[in-house]
């Protein structure tokens, strides 16, 4: 089979890098990664995704059958700090991308969130043709962001190389806890230890922690089914992964003072839910169905949580 090449936005990212892991184990790929802030021009590309012009001149470069775009604005709070330069990234980038990719007949995968659903108690599994209604602004930019992306495939006459990939919270190997709202609780665990101190962490929010490796190789195996496909047209739009492994940040917190050997006690559990005055609402469950990958005979296993984490810090355990 004819190599491929791939262009992974956001490649400096915690997704990103996964991503480009993902393909560059399997064979039969040439794998290229953007980024911006933190690109050194040799192994990542700088890539203004701002910048029609400089869109346009790296994909006429590089020249890629594939872009999965994980370059994103993807902290809520973040969002509602500043939203025009969240739109700007998850929005008017995203669409500019899709205008370049799908002119060149280039399939592009969106990837995008649970949070596009309003996680309504009762509601969860949501099928990916669910009617969307996010409780943040986050959840919006990144539902826009994928009606603006298959609407640009739509216009050129290219539907069914245009994909949107939604998945929930990640984790995974990360360049800093902050990364991910999964890891940075691993922090809350260790401060939890100093005498004195007193944390109180989310007992609420149903949670579905994912694997970034498993997000990777979900992309990578989208990717040459779409390519391989005869007939892309009458392949699904939406896409869905999720893992199964349900939990809330406390119950994360719980599993990692297991793993760890350490005490949470001076964690407690707050069970009340949104404070109706904070600026950013999360949704209490938006588990996500992962019918339509099935469909496709795309594997949707994931790594069990707690062996992932017992693997990852088994030199920090006495």
């Amino acid at each position: 089979m004819a190599q491929r090449t791939v262009l992974v936005t956001g490649a400096t990212g915690l997704l990103g890098r996964e991503v480009v892991a993902a393909f560059k184990i399997r064979n039969g790929w040439t794998v290229k990664g953007s980024g911006y802030s933190r690109a050194d021009g040799a192994d990542i590309i700088k890539l203004d995704l701002e910048s029609g012009a400089d869109i346009a001149k790296t994909l006429d470069e590089i020249r890629p059958h594939a872009v999965v775009h994980c370059a994103a604005q993807r902290f809520p709070d973040k969002v509602d700090k500043d939203p025009e330069a969240a739109r700007a990234l998850n929005i008017a980038a995203s669409k500019t991308l899709a205008s370049a990719t799908a002119a060149r007949d280039i399939l592009m995968i969106y990837i995008s969130t649970d949070y596009v659903f309003p996680g309504r108690p009762g509601d969860a599994p949501y099928e990916a043709d669910a009617t969307p209604a996010p409780t943040n602004l986050y959840g919006q930019t990144k539902l826009d962001g994928e009606k603006a992306v298959l609407e640009e495939y739509r216009v050129a006459g290219k539907e069914g190389l245009g994909v949107t990939l939604r998945v929930p919270v990640l984790y995974g190997h990360a360049e800093t806890p902050s990364e991910s709202a999964v890891n940075v609780l691993m922090d809350s665990v260790w401060k939890a230890q100093t005498e004195g101190t007193k944390i109180k962490m989310d007992h609420w929010a149903i949670r579905y922690p994912t694997n970034t490796g498993d997000v990777g190789r979900v992309c990578h195996d989208v990717a040459t089914k779409y390519l391989d496909s005869g007939d892309r047209k009458s392949l699904p739009r939406t896409l869905q992964f999720s893992s199964e492994d349900k939990m809330t940040k406390y119950e994360i917190c719980q599993h990692f003072g297991d793993i760890m050997g350490l005490s949470i006690a001076n964690i407690e559990p707050n069970t009340e839910g949104n404070d109706p005055n904070a600026s950013v609402q999360r949704p209490y469950d938006c588990h996500l169905s992962t019918r339509e990958l099935k469909n496709l005979e795309i594997d949707v296993s994931t790594v069990d949580f707690v062996s992932w984490w017992r693997r990852e810090v088994r030199a920090f355990r006495k």
